[in-house]
């Protein structure tokens, strides 16, 4: 059969019992999702065959379907058993979704505001989007969510597709009225998702630095004005014109207030509850969207200047250098616990090859 494909047989199945039944086509692929022993053509080792390597797209360039499939995906991994749980030291993890969540939580003191912020979440995403094709016969590439486009339009920031409540990743929290120095200017929700696949979601680790089992819904607290102002074309040029690693790397993250953001920032806290929360943020499921577009971002600028920005590396091991300390060079660890092996900087620097293997 000319163009037969497992994903294309998938497809043509889901389609099919979309039509003659009342369950949902995320259900439907999130059934096939979980109960199909799922192996990838991307392979686990160092082999990079580039004709097979998954391409990364945005959200709304996506097919329907292909829609489907990821988000039936990212609930799969909420199904399959911890590599953690009691007696590690993610006591609270339930499923390996929560594993990639508390692995974040216990490093975030060490992963943000330092040089290796950035490969480090490349390792990690990278690491996410294997466990969703290896393990939940996921066969597409991690998708990106690029602010600009939102942002740009200034307006309707809560009815973007990547919001819709079939084919995305559903809307706002319940309003909830806050006040303090905290508190996301201009927030409309700050309570518990009720439309979309992850209505229902129970997180187990967090908030904050708790690795302990807390059972709570995923709240989001959406603030457009901050899209609209530090995540817009404007904003991401601005970054991409720096010359050096570390004056990128300073640009990316801002400052921290409301007032002089970098292009990290927004992405958490336009969504804000769960992704808010820098320790817990990968609770949200649009984490991985958004640091894919990070990532896309730093891509863009290393493939500017290649023979200089694939080993340009630098800016401080410590949290916003304190106390003062080593600098991050290409052989510094980037260690995921127990989600995937002990690399290097180097290891990550150049996606099209080796243990990264993708591309945009």
């Amino acid at each position: 059969m000319a163009g037969f494909s497992v994903k294309s047989l998938l497809t043509f199945v889901v389609l099919a019992f979309a039509s003659t039944t009342a369950a949902t086509p995320i259900a439907l692929a999130e059934a096939t999702s979980a109960n199909v022993e799922a192996r990838s053509l991307w392979s686990s080792d160092d082999t990079c065959i580039p004709l097979l390597a998954p391409k990364r797209v945005e959200w709304r360039e996506m097919h329907t379907f292909e829609k489907w499939y990821y988000l039936a995906a990212v609930k799969c991994l909420m199904t399959k058993p911890t590599k953690y749980g009691p007696g590690t030291d993610i006591p609270g993890a339930k499923n390996r979704f929560d594993d990639f969540h508390g692995v974040h939580i216990q490093q975030t003191m060490s992963i943000h505001f330092v040089g290796h912020f950035l490969p480090w979440h490349r390792y990690f995403v990278r690491t996410y989007e294997k466990a969703l094709r290896d393990e939940c016969f996921y066969f597409g590439a991690q998708p990106y969510w690029d602010w600009t486009i939102d942002a740009d339009k200034a307006k309707d920031f809560n009815k973007s597709e990547l919001f819709d409540e079939d084919d995305g990743f559903g809307g706002d929290g319940i309003y909830v009225a806050a006040e303090g120095p905290f508190v996301i200017p201009g927030h409309t929700g700050g309570g518990c998702v009720t439309t979309g696949p992850f209505k229902n979601m129970e997180l187990h680790v967090g908030p904050g630095n708790s690795l302990t089992n807390t059972p709570r819904c995923l709240k989001r607290d959406f603030a457009a004005s901050i899209n609209y102002k530090f995540a817009n074309t404007a904003k991401v040029n601005g970054v991409l014109a720096k010359n050096t690693y570390v004056e990128f790397m300073t640009a990316v993250d801002g400052e921290t207030n409301w007032e002089n953001m970098g292009i990290h920032g927004p992405g958490h806290y336009s969504i804000g509850g769960e992704a808010g929360d820098m320790f817990s943020s990968p609770g949200e499921p649009i984490f991985y969207l958004h640091h894919a577009n990070l990532d896309r971002v730093w891509w863009k600028w290393q493939s500017a200047k290649p023979s200089v920005r694939l080993t340009e590396i630098g800016g401080p091991v410590n949290m916003m250098n304190m106390p003062p300390g080593a600098n991050v060079t290409l052989s510094y660890p980037l260690n995921l616990g127990r989600l995937a092996p002990q690399i290097t900087v180097a290891d990550v620097m150049d996606i099209s090859k080796g243990k990264m293997c993708y591309k945009y």
